[in-house]
């Protein structure tokens, strides 16, 4: 999980040296757009604009494709929150849930059978945890073995990102009941 800027946060999943190069791209084009016009990017603009960075290395002999795939979650004062999902042809589109990554077939599957539009936060992080626990070639998770990170609006109204720490993730895990306990 990385943040990208105070609004907007993003997963990889790929070779992760390409997305060092585009996430530092990302950060420079969401902090030049806030410097230029006093306000947050857009979420879908800045999406774009490193779809087309993506794209552009697709047509040219001599360059080599960026191999990676971004969920990009956030929130604009226009669209409010906000999922995108990338891939390494530089194709994008938004989503309500969407996975990236080694199962993401059997994961898409469930998040088509169990998401709803009226899920609660606590029941979204149920829903992920759920989803990780059933398609990860892990045999049991762990909190060494997962990020979890929000996005969301805090009381005040301004947006937060907030990764959560492996012993939240611990509790959470135990709470919802994806992981078997420690002997």
């Amino acid at each position: 999980m990385y943040k990208i800027d105070d609004h907007v946060t993003c997963a990889v999943a790929g070779i992760m040296s390409d997305a060092n190069i585009l996430i530092n791209m990302a950060r420079v084009h969401a902090m030049r757009y806030t410097y230029a016009y006093q306000e947050p990017m857009p979420i879908e603009q800045l999406v774009q604009s490193l779809c087309d960075t993506k794209q552009g290395y697709t047509q040219f002999g001599g360059l080599r494709p960026f191999g990676v795939s971004f969920l990009f979650a956030g929130w604009d004062k226009n669209f409010g929150f906000q999922l995108y999902m990338s891939d390494p042809s530089g194709n994008y589109g938004a989503w309500k849930a969407a996975v990236i990554g080694a199962n993401n077939q059997a994961a898409q599957s469930m998040l088509k059978q169990e998401y709803n539009d009226d899920i609660t936060r606590e029941e979204a992080v149920q829903l992920a945890l759920k989803v990780i626990s059933k398609t990860m070639d892990s045999t049991s998770l762990t909190s060494e073995k997962l990020e979890l990170a929000e996005v969301f609006l805090s009381p005040s109204g301004k947006v937060k990102y907030e990764a959560c720490s492996p012993e939240s993730l611990s509790k959470l895990l135990q709470k919802f009941g994806v992981t078997q306990p420690v002997a």
